[in-house]
């Protein structure tokens, strides 16, 4: 099972040069969370938003929506997991499907198979080629918690031979949400520590309660480690 996950540009103002999932903000309140994916999809790496533009013999499966987590910018992000395929196996979407990226919002694409991010080593020896390790992790605090960073280095494929600038680093929410994504479509554990909960709806459900993650956020109103204080007690 391989999945995509997206670099944006520098143009870009949403997580410049970071690895990400396609994705934004719902234009209306109406819209769901799968729509927004398969809109947001279509405008960044050219994946047809409507089913019967998708080019055969491939079909988008969607299959499930994650519990919500908490960004850094206090944004609640609901991801959307779904299944690109031809249903026989005839044909793999990462050799046959080219993506059309928007060149305003993304720098590269790539694919990785999702159960590597089981696994705390490179099996397959790509190791000393990068002179990076695949893994690391860390115990930090998050919302006056304790939580888990997560740090993937996935190697890509160059023709320039540098191979110190020869990794893609999947990292913070986006590496936790692969993560998840991965324990739950093989139930298993990966070797390293973790977060056993899925998402941070109980954060979430706090700092609502306490008056943050409004509807209109006024710029410059970042929560403190005071806010995050008290919504921890409520």
């Amino acid at each position: 099972m391989l999945f995509l996950v997206e670099n944006p540009s520098a143009d870009c103002n949403r997580d410049a040069g970071h690895v990400s999932f396609p994705g934004g903000k719902a234009d209306t309140l109406e819209e769901t969370p799968i729509r927004i994916a398969r809109r947001e999809a279509e405008e960044e790496c050219g994946l047809p938003c409507a089913d019967r533009d998708i080019p055969p013999p491939f079909q988008l499966e969607h299959l499930c929506e994650l519990p919500s987590y908490l960004a850094l910018t206090e944004l609640a992000v609901r991801p959307c997991v779904a299944f690109l395929h031809t249903g026989d196996d005839t044909s793999k979407a990462e050799e046959s499907l080219m993506p059309r990226l928007e060149p305003k919002e993304v720098a590269a694409i790539f694919s990785a198979p999702l159960t590597k991010f089981l696994s705390d080593r490179d099996d397959m020896g790509r190791d000393a080629k990068t002179g990076s390790e695949w893994y690391k992790g860390f115990w930090g605090t998050w919302f006056s918690t304790r939580g888990r960073v997560h740090q993937f280095s996935v190697p890509r494929s160059t023709k320039n031979g540098n191979a110190a600038h020869d990794i893609y680093k999947v990292f913070g929410m986006t590496a936790r949400m692969i993560l998840d994504t991965a324990r739950l479509a093989y139930a298993e554990d990966p070797p390293f520590e973790y977060e056993p909960h899925i998402g941070d709806e109980d954060v979430l459900r706090k700092l609502l309660k306490s008056g943050r993650l409004s509807a209109e956020k006024s710029p410059g109103s970042l929560m403190s480690s005071d806010d995050a204080a008290i919504a921890a007690k409520l």
